[in-house]
């Protein structure tokens, strides 16, 4: 393959660039020219880490705008690279030597933080296996500068059987260069995209037919492209867009979204949805089982009705404000009454033991605040359903019960009463009596066994 041009020291706005010998090190292009007081042409960059030196002015000449206000920094040309081809990555990362020096750095930490010397078993025997790229189905070509596909017809033909492909952290920002590395790899089923700045779409959507798995983290990708993208993603059943600033969910043609008909799990994680009224967009999804909103900004729970409604059966709410009881938020059981066909909260499985006691614990709950707040049911939907499955009525207020408590507590009011238990066993020996406080409507059994001695 000749596909390792010469060195080239043209840039130009919004390209993707990383630093020289550092694949690692990547950012935007904002500014190509001269510097006050400095000679030649500089390359203004805005660095993805956040680590530079300015916000692109200096002596109080402003010559392009940062993210940050010390992520930017002016770099001489031949201090940035433009990356290299999709095959030049491969032959790389797969067919190249490790040389002695990079042996010698491979550890692992002990648990006293000691660096402890790794020593390579059947690395021969691996690495001829890696170099047959016709039988290659796995490839992880991350942060090695990839910024196009290099020749189309070339791809297919190296690299036929690829079905997962890991592309984090490279140069692409164009969406015609995805489309061209999927069309030529037919066996695609697995990509992942994730820390490559994508622009949005300039042309023709890009085929992404095959693809099953989608990861889209922290690419600027939102809800609006996701919709675009809907149209060439007619199989996929996983797609994560975490860290994309994503606040609302804007459907293209109705009120909910539609299509995606084969969507098990919706990633949302670390993003910066506060309303639940945005998440209730996706109740449409009938096959959606997984649904994770981690480190969102939400507050609130609610499903008006279930209605022509789906839920999710794996949901993950935790670092938001609903969750946080520093911050007001529900208890889990609250959380577990309110989600009808939830299997997994948070990661942890709710029981049918746990269910049971988290809605009739609920049911109790609600009618404690209704005795005060009769204007609440409205904000209780299961409330009706619930108190019929469990067989469980209104219950008067006790007589000089405490103000209502906030949901955030997980208490219950309730009177108690007390029982003492008396050990008569001869074969146990002598006993003191023990007393429990128990709710007053708690029903005692009474056994009596009797033996021949």
């Amino acid at each position: 393959m000749q596909e390792s041009p010469e060195p080239r020291h043209e840039f130009s706005v919004s390209q993707r660039v990383h630093a020289f010998g550092d694949p690692r090190r990547v950012g935007t292009v904002k500014y190509v020219g001269p510097v006050e007081g400095y000679s030649d042409t500089w390359v203004g960059v805005d660095w993805d880490n956040g680590e530079g030196k300015h916000d692109g002015s200096i002596n109080g000449v402003r010559y392009f705008c940062t993210k940050s206000e010390r992520s930017g920094s002016f770099v001489r040309a031949h201090n940035l690279n433009q990356g290299i081809s999709l095959l030049e990555a491969l032959d790389r990362r797969y067919k190249s030597d490790s040389t002695k020096d990079e042996e010698d750095e491979m550890y692992v930490l002990s648990t006293s933080n000691q660096r402890v010397s790794v020593q390579l078993l059947g690395k021969d025997k691996i690495q001829d296996k890696l170099r047959r790229f016709e039988e290659l189905t796995t490839a992880s070509l991350s942060y090695m500068g990839i910024s196009s596909p290099g020749i189309p017809s070339h791809i297919n033909n190296t690299v036929p059987n690829i079905e997962e492909l890991d592309l984090t952290g490279n140069l692409l920002s164009e969406w015609k260069d995805v489309g061209t590395i999927c069309e030529q790899l037919s066996a695609l089923r697995t990509l992942n995209l994730s820390n490559n700045l994508m622009s949005p779409y300039k042309s023709e959507l890009p085929i992404l037919k095959s693809i099953q798995v989608l990861v889209l983290n922290n690419t600027g990708v939102d809800w609006e492209q996701v919709e675009l993208l809907r149209q060439s993603l007619t199989t996929i059943e996983e797609l994560h867009i975490m860290g994309n600033n994503i606040s609302r969910i804007l459907p293209g043609s109705s009120s909910m979204v539609q299509g995606f008909d084969y969507l098990r799990l919706l990633n949302l994680e670390d993003n910066c949805i506060d309303e639940w009224d945005e998440i209730m967009k996706l109740s449409h999804l009938r096959c959606l089982e997984k649904l994770y909103l981690n480190k969102n900004c939400l507050n609130t729970l609610f499903y008006p009705d279930n209605d022509g409604q789906y839920e999710s059966e794996d949901v993950r709410l935790s670092e938001n404000p609903i969750t946080d009881s520093r911050k007001g938020g529900v208890s889990r059981f609250v959380l577990i009454a309110r989600l009808a066909k939830l299997q997994i909260l948070n990661g942890s499985e709710v029981t049918p033991r746990e269910r049971k006691d988290s809605e009739i614990r609920y049911v109790r709950f609600v009618i404690s605040r209704l005795h005060t707040s009769p204007e609440e049911i409205k904000q209780h939907p299961r409330l009706y359903e619930l108190k019929k499955i469990h067989g469980i009525e209104d219950e008067r207020p006790s007589i000089g019960a405490t103000a209502p408590q906030t949901i955030s507590s997980g208490l219950l009011c309730m009177d108690y009463g007390s029982i003492t238990l008396n050990c008569v066993g001869a074969s146990m020996g002598e006993k003191p009596p023990l007393t429990k406080k128990l709710p007053a409507t708690t029903t005692v059994k009474h056994r009596f066994y009797s033996s021949n001695v």
